[in-house]
């Protein structure tokens, strides 16, 4: 019964991500005239839907609710530290960014790549973000690079020149401080 419960949960987290979407979705629709091509991007780290089914089936109920998702496959982005061409069309085609902010999102240049892009269209473009903090990680953790986003910070900064990290801050920094959503149980 417990589990069964716990499920229910998740589907009303997705179900209000959903709704909040469709809501945006009815007010500006997704045109090629308007330079969006998509309405919504998933950025999440990699092991993250492996570990957790919560991206992919995030990805299978927004396309079921008819929002044009564009999801950041392996295909598409190889492991690096370069955001592929296409995944920066992407970004910055889409109206709404959701980002999933698990623990090891941090540990990803290329997740974090991808954060600072997004907040630069959502600064120049008018881009929404929606950011999902799951289990294990709070907003200000994220904001402030406290613990599991803190501690990659110390690799990277061996491999990264001050501006690059600064950018990464920055960009954790704004995002911390969205509202979004706090998925706290571990079915979440």
């Amino acid at each position: 019964m417990a589990l069964r419960d716990q499920s229910l949960g998740c589907w009303k987290y997705f179900t209000f991500i959903c709704f909040t979407l469709m809501a945006t979705h009815t007010v500006i629709k997704s045109s090629f005239a308007s330079g969006w091509n998509y309405d919504v991007i998933l950025s999440y780290e990699e092991e993250e839907e492996t570990g957790n089914n919560f991206a992919s089936n995030l990805y299978a109920l927004l396309e079921r609710a008819n929002i044009k998702v564009f999801k950041n496959d392996a295909e598409i982005s190889k492991r690096g530290d370069q955001i592929s061409p296409v995944l920066m069309k992407g970004i910055n085609e889409s109206r709404c960014a959701i980002i999933l902010f698990s623990r090891n999102y941090a540990s990803s240049t290329q997740c974090l790549e991808e954060l600072s892009l997004i907040m630069e269209c959502r600064e120049k473009l008018g881009q929404k973000v929606f950011p999902v903090f799951l289990m294990g990680v709070e907003g200000s953790d994220v904001r402030r690079q406290k613990g599991s986003f803190g501690k990659p910070f110390g690799q990277h900064q061996e491999c990264f020149e001050p501006e690059v990290l600064k950018r990464w801050r920055s960009a954790l920094e704004i995002a911390g401080e969205l509202r979004g959503w706090n998925l706290k149980d571990k079915h979440g």
